[in-house]
């Protein structure tokens, strides 16, 4: 018999060029931040989101180092990776295990560490998420594709460049409000539009940072969730998809849709018996403004072409009818790849817990996340549900 599943601690480190904090450092502080929020000393098992730890920091068995120095010496320990995924899939690990009732208790987390590394051997080790032999050989990075991307949505729709404005905008203005994020100021449309160009047509501004952080969960059954919340509201987990498409833009279908999105995401409205207009907030991947949009159309909330709409419109803002990016997204809270689709979870809880500050909603009781890993190769979408 399946059981739903609670979250009921959550923890997290700021994010940013932390070059004083070891890897295992910050999934340490993560972990048991998480668990002290959820008033818990141990755990059955943990399982590590991370991209980057063997390429960049020459350190593999990563959960098990996590367990080790966090005082869970002797559990059940793994680390996942999914390329930039690897956050929402640890997670979704973590979940299941707790819902098929192989673990009570389970602490998942997300951790990267990207800027103790030139900047040449970071771009170097991102790209081993791409295909090897017919993108990276020919010298296409991440930033290539979506540039790729962003260039055709262009032509396709006739959108200019600075119809891509409102969602850095949206994000840094959100970020103000948390103080973990990476960057919590404002910009103007005006300085979007005069940040330098990195690969047309994308900028700076239209580009998350690299950066480090970690961020962690912990899991139970939801009949066993009010043991360990206490006066916090029961998170619950309504739904956890995952999908694939063709690790290679050029291989697929339509390079516009997203299919992984649009699958993952309709079998998580399945699961939760929902669609897209019961959806409160969305913390979608905005790794870059384009996928932003792709990502909102793929998911039902706009049509092919119009997601775009959605930024102009306001819509996206904290007042609008589908807020997105509420504590700063990818582009202002930060991007450490691997801790990314934990990091949407825990602000997934805080606004659903009421905890998210300046930038909390009103009446946020259904959330959804989307991770994204590569060029939309591998997405999962979970949906929670704040309940009383």
């Amino acid at each position: 018999m399946i059981r739903d599943v609670a979250i009921v601690g959550i923890g997290q480190t700021p994010v940013g060029e932390l070059w004083d904090i070891s890897l295992r450092h910050l999934g340490h502080d993560a972990v048991v931040a998480a668990m002290q929020d959820a008033g818990i000393e141990q755990a059955d098992a943990l399982y590590v989101g991370n991209m980057l730890s063997g390429a960049l920091a020459g350190q593999e068995h990563l959960a098990t180092l996590i367990a080790d120095f966090a005082g869970l010496k002797g559990i059940e320990a793994a680390k996942i990776e999914a390329a930039c995924a690897s956050g929402a899939a640890a997670f979704r690990t973590g979940m299941m295990a707790v819902a098929s009732g192989m673990a009570n208790t389970v602490v998942v987390a997300g951790v990267e560490k990207m800027t103790d590394t030139l900047p040449a051997d970071t771009t170097a080790g991102l790209a081993l998420a791409a295909d090897q032999e017919y993108e990276v050989a020919e010298g296409a990075t991440f930033l290539a594709l979506n540039a790729i991307l962003m260039k055709r949505y262009m032509h396709e729709y006739g959108v200019p460049h600075s119809a891509f404005a409102p969602f850095p905008v949206n994000a840094h203005k959100n970020a103000i409000g948390n103080p973990n994020a990476m960057f919590a100021m404002a910009i103007s449309k005006e300085r979007y539009a005069q940040a330098p160009v990195v690969a047309p047509p994308i900028n700076v501004m239209d580009s998350s940072p690299i950066c480090d952080g970690a961020a962690a969960v912990v899991l139970v059954p939801v009949d066993r969730a009010k043991e360990y919340s206490g006066s916090k509201r029961i998170v619950r987990v309504a739904a956890s998809a995952s999908a694939t498409d063709t690790l290679a833009v050029h291989d697929r279908r339509d390079p516009l849709f997203l299919e992984a999105s649009y699958l993952s995401s309709r079998r998580a409205y399945a699961q939760a018996a929902l669609a897209p207009m019961d959806i409160d907030l969305f913390e979608l991947h905005d790794a870059f403004s384009i996928m932003s949009v792709l990502s909102l159309e793929a998911c039902g909330f706009a049509p092919r072409g119009r997601g775009i709409e959605l930024g102009a419109s306001g819509a996206i803002t904290l007042d609008g009818d589908l807020p997105i990016t509420t504590l700063g997204g990818l582009k202002a809270r930060g991007h450490p790849v691997g801790a990314t689709g934990v990091y949407q979870i825990v602000e997934l809880v805080q606004q659903l817990r009421g905890d998210a500050g300046p930038s909390q909603l009103n009446n946020a009781d259904i959330g959804m996340s989307q991770n994204i890993g590569g060029s939309g190769a591998t997405i999962l979408t979970h949906i929670l549900v704040g309940e009383n």
